[in-house]
C-alpha cells in the first residue's frame, strides 16, 4: 500500500479509503481500521486492524516507567480510534474531533492520504506539501532522544 492521494473529507469528518487500496483490505479480510496520532508530526496514522494488533502489543510491552516511552504510549495507544469497515461498501472512516484538531484538518475539505506500506498517514495537505519541500512545522517533534526500545519499532 504505497502512494499519495488527495481525497475529500466531508463536513462530518468522514472519508473513504481510496478505491486502489480497497482490494488489499478485502483480500486480507480486514474489518477494522485504527486511526491515531503520529507522535512526531501533526498528522495521523491509519492501520489495518491486523497491523494495529502487532503495533499495540509491542507498545504495551515496553517499560512504561521511562517518561518518553510512556508519552509515546499515551499518544499512540491513548488516542487510538477503532472503526469497523464494511469491505463491500465505501469503507467510510469517521475521524474524531480530537484527531481532527491534532492533525489540523478542521478547516479543509481535502486531506493527503499517504500509503507507507503497512500503514497510511493522513495529513493536512498544506502541511504535507510543506514537509515535502523541506519546510518545518511548528508542532513537529524532532529533537526528542528516543530510547532504543522505541527506535527499534516501526510504527
Amino acid at each position: 500500500m504505497f502512494g499519495y492521494n488527495t481525497i475529500s473529507i466531508d463536513k462530518k469528518h468522514r472519508f473513504s479509503i481510496p478505491a486502489k487500496y480497497r482490494t488489499d483490505f478485502i483480500k486480507s479480510n480486514e474489518s477494522k481500521v485504527v486511526v491515531t496520532k503520529d507522535p512526531q508530526y501533526p498528522s495521523l496514522k491509519l492501520y489495518k486492524g491486523s497491523e494495529w494488533e502487532l503495533i499495540s502489543l509491542k507498545l504495551q510491552s515496553l517499560q512504561g516507567l521511562d517518561p518518553i516511552v510512556r508519552n509515546i504510549q499515551w499518544t499512540i495507544l491513548g488516542n487510538a480510534s477503532v472503526t469497523d469497515l464494511n469491505p463491500n461498501g465505501r469503507m467510510l472512516i469517521l475521524l474524531p474531533q480530537e484527531l481532527i484538531d491534532y492533525a489540523q484538518l478542521d478547516q479543509t475539505n481535502k486531506i493527503s492520504f499517504v500509503g507507507m506500506g503497512n500503514k497510511f498517514e493522513i495529513w493536512n495537505t498544506e502541511n504535507w506539501n510543506l514537509r515535502q519541500t523541506g519546510g518545518s512545522l511548528a508542532t513537529e517533534i524532532l529533537d526528542v532522544v528516543l530510547p532504543t526500545s522505541i527506535k527499534e519499532m516501526s510504527f
